[in-house]
């Protein structure tokens, strides 16, 4: 038996063209990112271009659910 793979190359690179469009809409929308980078450390990105390291706390409302630990530098960042 065959086995295919959806995950070919072209597939990974219209995937990634498309998670960056829709990360510039969102931040031409005034719209903060949240994501956890490639280290592990969950991040909040502002429109602005500030990026900070959050903690996420469990059990509060959605608006106020993380914490601002510090802003990244844009070298640090």
């Amino acid at each position: 038996m065959v086995h295919h793979s959806v995950l070919t190359d072209e597939y990974v690179v219209d995937v990634k063209a498309a998670v960056k469009l829709a990360r510039q809409e969102a931040l031409r929308a005034g719209v903060p990112l949240f994501y956890r980078d490639a280290s592990g450390i969950n991040m909040m990105e502002q429109p602005d271009g500030r990026k900070f390291e959050i903690r996420y706390i469990p059990g509060a409302p959605a608006d106020r659910n993380y914490e601002i630990l510090r802003e990244l530098s844009l070298v640090a960042a």
